[in-house]
């Protein structure tokens, strides 16, 4: 398992501020608004950025990412709400696959979450950098690791309502507004991927309070998961 250069990208800034707190040899190149970071990180070269908030970002950032800087895989780390009722803000989801919730065209016939006339909807992460994902939650955070479907979607999820629906029609571990299109561009690319997500809320309404409390401490959960990768590969 080589990859000679990794993407490590995050939606917010508190998102990535720590990964590029300990990257050297830094070089900045914006493109599309974007601010790309070359440089070294525990010995591994990578590109660290901000793709901003919603899946058109996310798919842009993805693309240049393959196309600009030839990433050979896609580390996607941040926060999320959590769907599954086990988790816990703080907990870790590592994504088995990802969908897009709000792609709906069931007034066609289409199941939710499919995309009509597209040879696939649902993009399966990349065994090995899950099972690396795996190791390193299981060694940092023992018993507060889920694996499972990553939901996406342009909504931040505050309704008990729409959670109960995610996480029993689209069986969704946790839902956030990114992980999905990144998914989708590394598919399409034949890039390898994986989304690590820390609960910073329990998008049942309570997320007002809940969002930015945790937010600074899920993100340092997720950026411990991706350090610990990092070194192993």
């Amino acid at each position: 398992m080589t990859w000679n250069k990794i993407a490590l990208i995050g939606a917010m800034n508190e998102e990535i501020e720590l990964l590029v707190a300990h990257m050297t040899d830094i070089s900045e190149t914006v493109k599309a608004g974007i601010t790309f970071r070359e440089g070294t990180y525990f010995g591994k070269d990578v590109v660290v950025c901000r793709t901003g908030v919603g899946k058109v970002n996310a798919a842009v950032t993805t693309q240049i990412l393959i196309d600009q800087f030839g990433v050979e895989a896609v580390i996607f780390t941040g926060v999320a709400g959590a769907l599954d009722p086990e988790l816990q803000i703080g907990d870790l989801v590592i994504s088995t696959e990802c969908v897009q919730h709000d792609m709906d065209v069931t007034a066609l016939g289409f199941p939710r979450g499919v995309i009509p006339y597209a040879e696939n909807s649902v993009y399966a992460a990349d065994r090995k950098l899950v099972e690396l994902a795996v190791a390193s939650g299981e060694k940092l955070f023992a018993g507060k690791v889920k694996q499972g479907r990553v939901l996406s979607g342009d909504q931040f999820i505050a309704s008990r309502e729409v959670v109960a629906s995610l996480y029993q029609e689209l069986n969704g571990v946790c839902v956030e507004m990114e992980g999905s299109s990144v998914a989708q561009v590394c598919a399409m690319n034949g890039i390898p991927y994986v989304v690590l997500r820390s609960m910073s809320d329990k998008a049942d309404g309570s997320a007002h309070v809940n969002f930015a409390e945790f937010t600074v401490i899920a993100s340092e959960n997720s950026y411990k998961m991706v350090e610990d990768m990092v070194k192993q590969l």
